[in-house]
Formats: structure tokens, sequence, C-alpha cells
């Protein structure tokens, strides 16, 4: 699942080739791909022809286009909500360029620049959906989701105390969108392993000055992978225009079992955690007496 690295290569790609452009038609090749807009893929097409897209937008793992025109129907408008789901992609192609195997929706635009944006997705997890938007502009339905660490007007001493109170393990924290948004499995390895935390550290034994420097690791970790394009371990996902990232040459935990941590030497461990897999040095990352 994309993280909020993976995204942000794709909202800026979208910013440069779709922002401004008006939509001159909408083609829904697969239902599911539109299985969020109850009323269907045509009355989902009809809403987004006419329409000119915004600045793409992002907070943590979502995505959405606001839409300009005279189809607003909320307070403050109507976006496009992208779900990438395992394997959705959003690509810029030429309009000449052949179909995709697994295309599933294509927005042609008025102008001439010859370019299309294209969904594809060959699990069918994924799609897009359209939505009112809240008077800040986030789409409703992400409307409770939390700003992410990168934001500017991300708080910090509200997340400490949020960690203090939640009373809930160091990852779980991480990886709550309620609590901070973007951080997945792979960036919550990461940075754990950079801040030499076991991933079951209770939240309340953290101080301030730990969970600042905590943050500090996601942050780092985020903009080192975003610097070269995400993480890419296989072919589904990629940016805009097709080309994989290459972050996963620089992972320190994540997908290393075995291998001699990178700052000790000792064999790194996979452990399995909430029907996922938590990666960490058990000499840097020293689990606390309750998980021994």
């Amino acid at each position: 699942m994309p993280e909020l690295p993976e995204v942000e290569v794709v909202r800026r790609g979208l910013e440069r080739w779709v922002a401004g452009r008006t939509i001159a038609d909408v083609e829904v090749l697969h239902p599911r791909a539109v299985r969020r807009h109850p009323a269907g893929g045509a009355d989902f097409a009809a809403r987004l022809t006419g329409r000119t897209v915004g600045v793409p937008q992002r907070r943590g793992k979502y995505l959405w286009l606001p839409l300009e025109g005279a189809e607003s129907e909320g307070p403050a408008g109507q976006a496009v909500l992208g779900h990438l789901g395992m394997s959705g992609q959003l690509l810029v192609q030429p309009a000449d360029a052949p179909d995709e195997k697994h295309l599933r929706i294509r927005l042609r635009f008025e102008d001439a620049a010859g370019t299309e944006l294209r969904f594809v997705d060959q699990r069918t997890f994924g799609g897009l959906s359209l939505h009112d938007t809240t008077p800040e502009g986030l789409p409703d339905v992400i409307a409770h989701i939390a700003r992410d660490p990168l934001d500017p007007l991300f708080e910090e001493a509200a997340y400490h105390r949020a960690l203090r109170a939640k009373r809930t393990t160091v990852k779980r924290a991480l990886l709550d969108q309620s609590l901070i948004s973007g951080v997945g499995n792979i960036y919550a390895d990461e940075a754990l392993w950079r801040a030499k935390l076991h991933y079951e550290r209770p939240t309340a034994t953290l101080t301030r000055p730990r969970s600042t420097e905590l943050l500090g690791h996601v942050r780092d970790v985020m903009n080192a992978a975003l610097a070269v394009g995400g993480t890419s371990f296989d072919s589904l996902y990629v940016n805009v225009n097709g080309e994989s990232g290459y972050f996963d040459r620089s992972l320190d935990a994540y997908g290393r079992e075995d291998e001699p941590c990178r700052r000790c030497g000792t064999p790194m461990r996979r452990r399995p955690w909430m029907n996922r897999s938590s990666y960490f040095c058990p000499r840097c990352q020293r689990p606390p007496r309750a998980s021994s």
C-alpha cells in the first residue's frame, strides 16, 4: 500500500500534468473502479465532464483532485478522491498510447496537450469517487484524518499529548491515521530503527524529547524517500510517468530479515504483527520487559 512519500510523488506529477485542465469526457471501463460512487459509472462520468481540475492535494496517504466549475454542490466545492489501494496507478499517457491491460478509468481533456489521465488497477482494490468538500477543502469522507508529519500545521505538542493518553504501543500509534497520517508499515519500521525503539514500546513511556526525536526520524526517512521517488518493490507502484522509486535500496530495517544491522551487525529479525510484519534489530531495539 503506498504511503505518504509515494502518494506525494504522484501528487506532484499530477500537479505538473493535470492541474488547470478541463475534462472533456470520462470513460469508466470497470464498475469496481467507481464502486464508492453509489450512483454508478455513468453518473460519475457526467458529473466530471466539463469540470476543471484544481491543484491536486494530499493529506497523509489520501490524494484528491479539487474540481472547479458549475457542478459544485457542497459549501466549498467537490473533489475526486483517489483510492490507490494495493495496485492503483494514476498515469499521464499520450492519448494514442496503447491501453494498459488493467485500465479502469480514462479522463480526456479539452486542450491540445495530447495527454490523458488513466487509472490503472490490477487488483481492483482502488478506485475514484466524487465527494463534497469541507470548508477546509478536504473530501468529507476523510475529514477525520489527522495531519501528516510533513504538514507545516502539524502540532507536535498535541501529538505528544495524544500519545501519552492513547495507552497503546508505539508502532500502533504511528499507524493510527487519527493521530498522525501518512505513516505505514515500511516507514514505521524505518523510523523506529533509526530511533532505536522497539515496536511494542508503550507510548505512555515516551518522554516529550523521545517522541520529538521519533517524529524527526519519521520526517527524515520520508524526505529521503521522496528524494528518490518513493519505495517500489514491484511494478505496482509507479509515478505518473510509469517510473519506479528507488528508496527500497536504502531501507535499513524493512525487508532485511537475517541481514546484518547497519548499526551494530546483529542479524535483523522479522516478527508477525497485526497481519503484517515488523522488522527490527534485537540488540539496538530492545523489547520492553512485558514483551520480552
